[in-house]
Order: structure tokens, then C-alpha cells, then sequence
């Protein structure tokens, strides 16, 4: 929003300006402890709160002006728009930010992998564009509007992740930040409860693809086929468009000069949809591959007695599990594979089939010990023929980790985000 005054800002929000000031803002925040000077405070209302009484902490703050509903247009000490939905306004005054950049957009959802392909995407794309990624899981109608709102002038590319629970959820993302690019990662059993079925799962992933010059999507999913007509595609993976000789990228017949340091097989997926991206938009990746590892998020932490922690708890589903006890599995490890692994959520109705299939795939994946946390998780343990325990909750299993783990092992930690396991985690790491 740099360059523009209060009279702009309120007519791109479609919001009435009770009050002008001078100055512009440089970030949209929802969290009046965080305001500061350039900010524009954006005080939602909920059900049973309204973030406007918070808008007079911001101001005095020195927070630039406060987005917020009309009964608050009395107060003073900055900008003050008023509107009766600001989270609508942020949006809007997001898409005329992302239409004045003039930045082209990538946008990424996925049932798994959208956090680590758009952070290899900005990673390609670095060396010859300025581009600016959604942080963290900025990625829902709150996040993704802040996360525009944050880029500069002069930003060539916008790397933006979508997510939903349900359906409409994407297309009013897509609507706010208007992609040239969609990506999606794969399809598989997230949601369930929301949207039924995979079936379900393509039609609200597709909600990203009306519009795009590209869709990303993964060679060899039939589901997204219906949603692809007149687009142009471009497919990954094997049989694709993109897909690996070996450790070599090929794009279109040709050889990329791209070195991988990922032998997990979803971060070589997620790089072959992260190069489709770059070349829709116009750069040819070359180097090394080398995009940081989010918190919670697949993280190595390694200990002084040789015990090594993966930390990839942030959130789980069938797909993430396999993808993470496959990284396991290929762990170098001086001493044993244990995995502790917590409740799946949000799976519908084959729920206790799915956790069973996660106990056989822990098994194939080479475990020695696996740990389940959860009522869902213990059923795991119905087909996992080895050294096992269950437990009920993220704090038994931290206590029960620490008295199981020896010098050298490898250790997984991975559930759904509301099982909490982080704190296993954090238990191992402090010992």
C-alpha cells in the first residue's frame, strides 16, 4: 500500500474513511500488540468479539490507522475506514494491492506439501526475481490478504498457499489474489468430513485453476481431469511434463542444470512441481536446491548423544504420514527407527482404516518402535507387528519417548496439528 494515502486505501477496501491521516501503510496486522508505526490495524469481528476495541491500543501505538465496524468511527489519533465486514475489506484492499504490484502470482494448495513446494518455488525463483512468500501458514482468508499486503513495489512474484477445509474456500482465496499460476501438489484423504470423498478433495482443490495461465497439477491424477478443460497444463512426476531421469530434471525434453539434495521421495515430487512453477512464469531454474526447513515441519534437530529428531508435527494426514516414515526409513541411523505418531483428523467415516494402513506402512518403512498417541492412532498397532505402545495424549508420550530412546536412534514425531505432539518433540530435544 506504499504510495497510497487513506483516501485510496478506503476506496480499494470499498470502506468509508471516518477519518484521514497523513502517510501511508506499509503492512495490514490483526493483532493490536503488534501494531506499530505504517501499520493498518484490521479489527475482525467475530461471533462473540469484536476486534475493533482493541483499534485505540493500536492508535496509540502509532499504528498509521485502524480498519474497523462503524461504531468505532470516533475514534482519532490516525486513519480510521469503517465497514461492517473488515475481514471482506482486507481482502478486497488486498486484490487492488495485487492488481497495482502488478506482480505475477503463484498460487499452491495441495492436500499435502504446499508449505515445502511453495518454499522451493520462491527458493528457484530468488536468484533473478524479487519475490515475496507467504510465511508460516499464512495461508487462509486472514493470512493470504496480510501476506499481500506486506509486498513492496517493485515485487516481480508473489508465492502464495491456499488452503480450505471445505468447499468455496479456495475460490474466495483465488478471487482475493487472482493467480497466473495454480499448482496443486496431489490429492488425497484430508478433509474427508468436510468434502466426502478425493473426488471431493480435486473439485475444492480445483476452485484455484478459473483463470490461471497455468495449471500445475501432478501427471497421473485423473480427478483433477474434469477441472482442466482449456487450461493450459503443465504435469509432474513421471509420465509429465517435468519428471526426473535419475537425479537429473528434465522440463520438456530438456535437461535442467538443478542439483538436488533431497533423496525423501515427496521433496523430489515437490521440486518437479516447484520447477513447472518457475518455468510458467518465465525463469529456468539452475543450482542448488536448497530451501529452508519450516518449524515443526520435517526439522532435524540433532542431539549430543547421537539421537537424531524428526520434528515434523505440524500437521498429518495418510499422504504426509507415508511421506514421512518413507524419510525414515532412508534416515541414516547408527541405532533404531522409532516413530511416535498421533490421531489423523478430519479423515470421515474410514478413519480407523486409514490409521491401520499408516500401522502397515510403519511397518514396511522399517520401525523398530512406534509409539501412537491418540484413540485413532492406536489402531496402527492392530497390523504393526513389532515393539509397540500406546498412549493417550502428547504429554504420556513425551514422558514415555524420553525413557525409550537410546544413543544413536532416529526418532519421527508426526500427528495432527490439535494432537499437540510438538511438545514430545521439544521433551526429546531438552531431554
Amino acid at each position: 500500500m506504499r504510495g497510497w494515502d487513506a483516501s485510496r486505501v478506503a476506496t480499494a477496501a470499498g470502506a468509508t474513511l471516518a477519518r484521514g491521516a497523513d502517510g501511508e501503510p506499509v503492512r495490514a496486522v490483526i493483532d493490536s500488540r503488534a501494531a506499530g508505526p505504517g501499520d493498518l490495524f484490521v479489527g475482525l469481528t467475530g461471533e462473540h468479539d469484536d476486534g475493533g476495541r482493541f483499534a485505540a491500543g493500536a492508535l496509540d501505538a502509532g499504528a498509521w490507522g485502524v480498519l474497523v465496524d462503524p461504531q468505532w468511527a470516533d475514534l482519532d489519533g490516525g486513519a480510521v475506514l469503517t465497514t461492517e465486514d473488515p475481514l471482506t475489506a482486507m481482502g478486497a484492499l488486498a486484490r487492488e494491492w495485487r492488481r497495482a504490484l502488478g506482480a505475477q502470482v503463484i498460487a499452491v494448495t495441495g492436500s499435502v506439501g504446499k508449505t515445502s513446494t511453495k518454499e522451493l518455488i520462491a527458493a528457484l525463483l530468488a536468484p533473478s526475481r524479487r519475490v515475496v512468500a507467504s510465511q508460516a501458514n499464512f495461508n487462509t482468508d486472514i493470512g493470504m490478504p496480510m501476506e499481500i499486503l506486506r509486498a513492496d513495489p517493485g515485487t516481480d512474484v508473489l508465492v502464495l498457499e491456499a488452503a480450505m477445509r471445505g468447499f468455496g474456500q479456495i475460490a474466495a482465496l483465488a478471487a482475493i489474489c487472482e493467480p497466473n499460476v495454480g499448482v496443486i501438489t496431489n490429492i488425497g484423504p484430508v478433509h474427508l468430513e468436510q468434502v466426502g470423498s478425493l473426488e471431493g478433495v480435486a473439485r475444492a482443490k480445483a476452485e484455484l485453476l478459473p483463470g490461471v495461465d497455468t495449471a500445475v497439477v501432478p501427471a497421473g491424477e485423473p480427478r483433477l481431469d474434469p477441472y482442466l478443460h482449456g487450461l493450459n497444463v503443465t504435469r509432474f512426476g513421471d509420465g509429465g511434463d517435468v519428471w526426473l531421469d535419475g537425479s537429473t530434471v528434465v522440463a520438456f525434453g530438456e535437461r535442467l542444470d538443478l542439483e538436488l539434495p533431497f533423496t525423501a521421495r515427496h521433496q523430489r515430487t515437490n521440486t518437479l512441481a516447484a520447477v513447472a512453477a518457475a518455468l510458467a512464469v518465465g525463469v529456468r531454474p539452475s543450482g542448488r536446491v536448497d530451501p529452508p526447513t519450516g518449524h515443526l515441519r520435517g526439522e532435524r534437530i540433532a542431539l549430543p548423544s547421537g539421537v537424531t529428531i524428526i520434528n515434523d508435527c505440524y500437521n498429518a494426514s495418510p499422504l504426509s504420514m507415508r511421506a514421512a516414515l518413507d524419510e525414515l526409513s532412508a534416515e541414516p541411523a547408527e541405532g533404531r527407527r522409532l516413530a511416535v505418531l498421533g490421531d489423523m483428523l478430519e479423515l470421515g467415516e474410514r478413519e480407523t482404516d486409514l490409521h491401520r494402513e499408516i500401522g502397515a506402512a510403519a511397518a514396511a518403512a522399517g520401525v523398530d518402535l512406534l509409539v501412537t498417541v491418540g484413540p485413532l492412532a492406536a489402531a496402527m498397532l492392530d497390523v504393526f507387528d513389532g515393539d509397540s505402545y500406546a498412549v493417550a495424549d502428547a504429554a504420556e508420550a513425551a514422558a514415555l519417548a524420553g525413557e525409550l530412546i537410546e544413543p544413536g536412534d532416529v526418532v519421527l514425531v508426526k500427528g495432527s496439528r490439535g494432537i499437540g505432539l510438538e511438545v514430545v518433540a521439544e521433551a526429546l530435544a531438552h531431554g
